[in-house]
């Protein structure tokens, strides 16, 4: 086994994965932070089962790592974690919702089968709830991205059908981070998660910022992961010693 890298990012939606930026930027700063992708092909579909098992070819020749995604990402390290908690130090998760399945694409679904709009229309929506008024880049490549993260990303649903996840903690030290202006994972859905927390876990708000507040807001997201992960480290050196 190779103890090369600390922290793995995990990242399914490629199209949004440019968001995901900024604070793997702050973090490969401070640690030794790698990405790991999860990219199918335009003729397989999108499975979490299989990015589960990809991810796990890659894992298992390493030694435990910090995992954190975001989103879908965060989704797959969360099921990956309790799949294969031995390979995990701790998790970080970051706009995932106690009921995990509860994704910007679930919503997408959702208004699609209530209201009589076109996909672009829904989009354009959509959008406002991702990033609020102050929009990262123009209309049209925001709405291209989400479009190809439908696409592309895997999913848990679809027009027909909006999937749910089994609820419930990990074995190991989880962090829990969201945004207070999030109307996809908001603060109620984040709330929930303390029915499944262990003494060692935390959640944490960012004042703003919306969906994707870690792309606004990194290095404030940045200094809460990195206490976490230092807290971890420092809490079981300490039950170590006790032993």
């Amino acid at each position: 086994m190779t103890g090369s890298i600390e922290a793995l990012w995990i990242s399914a939606s490629r199209s949004l994965k440019a968001f995901d930026h900024p604070l793997m930027g702050y973090l490969a700063g401070q640690t030794k932070l790698a990405q790991w992708e999860y990219c199918q092909t335009q003729d397989e579909g999108g499975s979490v089962d299989t990015a589960i098992a990809l991810l796990h070819d890659y894992l298992q020749h390493h030694d435990p790592v910090h995992l954190i995604g975001h989103g879908i990402s965060g989704i797959i390290a969360l099921l990956y974690s309790r799949r294969y908690p031995e390979q995990v130090k701790s998790l970080t998760l970051l706009s995932v919702a106690a009921q995990p399945a509860v994704t910007w694409q679930a919503h997408y679904y959702v208004q699609r089968q209530l209201l009589p709009c076109s996909q672009t229309q829904v989009l354009g929506q959509m959008m406002i709830s991702l990033f609020g008024r102050k929009l990262p880049y123009s209309v049209k490549d925001i709405i291209t991205a989400l479009r190809a993260d439908l696409e592309n990303a895997p999913s848990l649903h679809s027009l027909f059908k909006v999937g749910r996840l089994p609820q419930g903690g990990v074995a190991m030290p989880l962090l829990v981070c969201g945004s207070k202006t999030d109307p996809i994972v908001d603060p109620a859905a984040l709330a929930d998660w303390e029915a499944w927390f262990k003494p060692e876990d935390r959640q944490w708000q960012c004042l703003d910022g919306y969906h994707f507040f870690h792309y606004f807001h990194p290095q404030l997201v940045g200094e809460q992961i990195l206490e976490f992960w230092q807290f971890q480290s420092a809490r079981k050196s300490l039950l170590q010693l006790n032993r």
